[in-house]
């Protein structure tokens, strides 16, 4: 079955632009040019992505991302004509997966949309994964502490599989960051201290699977195993 994509617009021109490249590539898509109606949109139908504006009126993209956030873990791509590291950090601690600057190719955008996809669901049989009672399962999108569901946004849950599958190792913060970001994202280093520093709250008593390797980066390991 197509994903359904919603793009959150107030520029017509924009929204149209996107929904042409979009459908060629076979998603189904829906419009909204403000955060009010892109709400009641998502609320009434399965949107797997939304492709979300900064700047409209009524609700800007802010507040429509932290809208979302509050009832869904849906992939979100923020579109900004700014590209300050203050923004992007603040979009990415408000819940957001990816930004592209305006103006834009719309193939790169498509070619995101597609790559986070493929991270937030995952179409291959992958084996449910535990590591001292946190239990990860990739295909479903699930995460328990034993035995107790915890949210993580698709950033978070892609970030702890990145971990999970590279036990024992020594991860740098730019492996990191090209692995789960993708290498063509411009972003500050600081995107994934922010990022684990808030998937370590919500591992909570399971924080310390995530160990900081001064001076190198990050390591994902068991009490215990070296």
């Amino acid at each position: 079955m197509n994903k359904t994509i919603l793009i959150v617009d107030d520029e017509e021109r924009m929204r149209f632009l996107i929904d042409a490249y979009l459908k060629k590539e076979g998603f189904n898509v829906l419009q909204a040019e403000n955060g009010k109606d892109a709400l009641k949109i998502f609320k009434e139908n399965t949107v797997e992505l939304v492709v979300l504006d900064i700047m409209m009126p009524v609700m800007d993209g802010w507040t429509t991302c932290k809208e979302i956030r509050k009832i869904s873990q849906v992939p979100v791509i923020m579109l900004t004509a700014k590209a300050e590291d203050e923004d992007q950090i603040l979009g990415f601690e408000l819940g957001t997966d990816n930004y592209v600057t305006k103006p834009f190719s719309p193939k790169l955008l498509v070619a995101k949309v597609k790559a986070l996809l493929k991270r937030a669901y995952p179409d291959e049989n992958n084996q449910d994964n535990f590591f001292d009672g946190l239990y990860i399962n990739e295909k479903a999108h699930e995460t328990k502490i034993n035995d107790e569901d915890i949210y993580l946004s698709p950033k978070e849950f892609e970030l702890l599989s990145y971990f999970a599958k590279n036990k024992g190792m020594v991860l740098s913060r730019e492996q990191i960051l090209d692995s789960v970001w993708g290498i063509d994202y411009y972003g500050d280093l600081r995107t994934v201290d922010t990022h684990i520093k808030r998937l370590r709250e919500k591992l909570g008593e399971k924080a310390y699977l995530i160990s900081t390797v001064r001076g190198t980066g990050y390591k994902f390991e068991m009490k215990g195993h070296a």
